[in-house]
């Protein structure tokens, strides 16, 4: 499989852009990769590149994007950080990947069992990592059940998952709120700005469409 090039970006839409992340996901559960040379590819995007999409994910080892999603060098622009947040550098990033870079999709992808999350419905605090927990409070905050306490920490896991897709919802919601760039480009079918999450045990990722 060839790195894509500005005529192969050309052709795709969000739609189609998609449709290549399920196929890599299904390869990758099914243990198969693509054909790819990656020295090749390399030397292919040496002159630039041309992704088709915008992956935006938890810092968690488990969950590589370009892994989980079996695409090559060039195919997407990866942007990792604990607990899949949102804060005006990245959407920066997603704005000059989408407007200026060309690529028509956005996922904003959680896991399962995810550590930041986990913080967060433990209301940890240590340094730094207590701001960025603070981002996902609002999400453990607008899961409504359970509504026992003592069933609302990281030692349930259930918690924990329904905290992570409303993380990825609420963080959906702050991309249309803070980007009229990307809300512009999403209203006029330019791009789609999806949410997914990532199952740990499986390897499959379930999109939100």
């Amino acid at each position: 499989m060839k790195a894509h090039t500005r005529e192969s970006q050309a052709t795709m839409t969000p739609e189609k852009s998609l449709q290549y992340l399920k196929e890599g996901n299904q390869r990758f559960q099914n243990n198969l990769k693509a054909n790819r040379n990656l020295l090749e590819q390399v030397n292919d995007t040496s002159d630039g590149q041309f992704p088709f999409a915008t992956i935006l994910s938890c810092i968690d080892s488990r969950v590589s994007s370009e892994l989980v999603f079996d695409q090559g060098l060039g195919d997407v622009f990866s942007v990792r950080i604990a607990g899949d947040i949102v804060n005006e550098d990245i959407l920066g990033s997603m704005e000059f990947a989408c407007k200026l870079a060309g690529t028509e999709l956005i996922v904003v992808l959680g896991h399962t069992s995810c550590g930041a999350v986990k913080g967060a419905c433990d209301h940890a605090e240590m340094g730094n990592l207590t701001k960025l927990v603070q981002k996902i409070t609002p999400a453990v905050n607008a899961v409504e059940e359970p509504k026992d306490e003592s069933l609302r920490t990281s030692k349930n896991l259930d918690f924990v998952d329904s905290v992570s897709h409303m993380n990825v919802q609420l963080m959906i919601d702050r991309i249309h709120a803070e980007s009229p760039i990307l809300t512009e480009m999403e209203t006029n079918g330019e791009i789609k700005i999806i949410g997914a999450m990532y199952d740990i045990n499986t390897g499959e990722v379930a999109f939100y469409e």
